[in-house]
């Protein structure tokens, strides 16, 4: 049914292979980040969901800075652009 739903949407699924938990990581770190920060309350609406997930997506690249790097996301792209 997952499949089917997916490819119904025209979505491709992300599948890490047997033994491979890395592949998804980053976006894994993302979401636990977000899920801890983002929601803090019980939204009226979806549409003051959205807008409080679009506001961390941006402060997360643009503001956020990791504790590794001392650099933000925004940053940190800008400067692999630059080698």
């Amino acid at each position: 049914q997952y499949a089917h739903l997916l490819k119904e949407n025209n979505i491709k699924g992300s599948m890490s292979k047997k033994a491979t938990p890395n592949d998804n990581v980053v976006i894994e770190s993302f979401f636990a980040s977000l899920k801890k920060n983002a929601f803090r309350k019980i939204y009226k609406t979806k549409k003051d969901a959205i807008k409080d997930i679009e506001f961390y997506i941006f402060f997360y690249n643009n503001y956020r800075i990791q504790l590794k790097t001392g650099l933000t996301l925004i940053e940190l792209r800008q400067a692999a652009l630059a080698e």
